[in-house]
């Protein structure tokens, strides 16, 4: 009987994190540091999202290259975190290599989009929530790497 969620194979998981006997297992720890990664990115994602929506509607539409380079990146970053918090929250059966690419396309948005808040005034809060959901990808893009040592 495989973990709820888990599917055996390791689509989605890391190998191995299943409860039959047929297929390796990885220990509690591992399981438990993968489900914390794995929560606290999609939480990273929520709040990063929540950030870049609030401060792209402070940036006029029609402000110029500068600001509108800051609300686009703002409403891209929103829908992108968004987006990877909903895949990593809901319960199903998403290959390894989906998970990987929608998180590390969630990593790339939010360095871009911190790059893009850092000087801007007022968007230093925004700019590191970005850092902080790229830092939570990274951990959990970690967690999802079998361990070489």
């Amino acid at each position: 009987m495989a973990i709820r969620g888990l599917s055996a194979g390791g689509q989605g998981y890391p190998p191995g994190v299943t409860t039959t006997s047929q297929v390796p297992q990885v220990s509690q720890q591992e399981l438990y540091r993968y489900l914390e990664d794995r929560f606290a990115c999609a939480q990273a994602c929520a709040e990063c999202s929540r950030a870049c929506a609030v401060r792209a509607s402070l940036v006029n539409p029609g402000g110029g290259t500068p600001q509108e380079l800051v609300r686009r990146k703002g409403v891209i970053c929103a829908e992108v975190c968004d987006a990877t918090s909903r895949a990593l929250s809901e319960d199903d059966q998403t290959d390894e290599e989906t998970v990987r690419a929608q998180v590390e396309w969630c990593r790339q948005v939010c360095l871009e989009s911190a790059h893009a808040f850092d000087g801007h005034p007022g968007a230093e809060r925004t700019a590191e929530m970005c850092r902080t959901c790229a830092r939570a990808c990274t951990d959990f893009l970690d967690a999802l790497t079998p361990s070489t040592h």
